[in-house]
């Protein structure tokens, strides 16, 4: 039995919270000096630059040659700075010292122009392969590749989050609408110290 294709606000939400993200990632790095945006924050080297460079390949991959349109072309060759996973499989996930915030990050607004491109001109039905996929599972939708490119940028958001606290403190959920409970400094080391008090006594028992 053929299912009726999605109600059009469904691309429509779909768009609407992966741009919500998109710029919570980029808001992360507003204010922050060259050796903040790169610096490694865990064990395996996550860096705020290095988010916004992971997801640009994610975005020009998925909802370009996924679909049959490449962003990078023979009249558009990607730059020099750009990465092989054969050279490096680690090389998209940071930023050497001749790849600019200004290079990386307008990179990922073009990919957003890209992908803009892509939902305008297929139905969320439409049928790709993901050319990086085991054969016999490339073939997806534009619906499904939607779905699981929110899912990444969202989880990477999340990082961004936790990595800008740590730098200097900053938190909220996006420019202008923080979604913090207070913005008392003082409140928040008495909750903080609330919450290690209740894991050392939940620890003991």
């Amino acid at each position: 039995m053929t299912q009726p294709n999605p109600d059009p606000t469904y691309k429509a939400d779909l768009v609407r919270y992966l741009q919500d993200s998109r710029e919570a990632l980029l808001w992360k790095l507003d204010g922050l000096s060259e050796y903040d945006v790169r610096r490694p924050l865990t064990p395996t080297g996550t860096n705020l630059l290095g988010l916004v460079k992971h997801l640009s390949g994610v975005e020009l991959g998925y909802f370009g040659d996924t679909f049959g349109r490449p962003y990078f072309t023979e009249e558009r060759p990607p730059p020099s700075w750009w990465w092989t996973e054969a050279e490096d499989p680690h090389a998209d996930m940071y930023a050497t010292p001749d790849e600019s915030r200004e290079e990386i990050t307008g990179l990922y607004r073009r990919a957003w122009e890209h992908a803009r491109a892509t939902f305008d001109a297929l139905p969320l039905d439409a049928v790709g392969h993901v050319p990086w996929w085991p054969e016999e599972r490339s073939a997806v939708t534009l619906h499904h590749i939607m779905v699981r490119v929110n899912a990444d940028t969202q989880r990477h958001a999340g990082h961004a989050d936790i990595l800008r606290e740590l730098l200097d403190g900053a938190a909220g959920l996006t420019q202008g609408k923080d979604a913090l409970a207070t913005d008392d400094a003082e409140s928040w080391a008495h909750h903080r110290e609330r919450v290690e008090q209740a894991a050392r006594e939940a620890d003991a028992r």
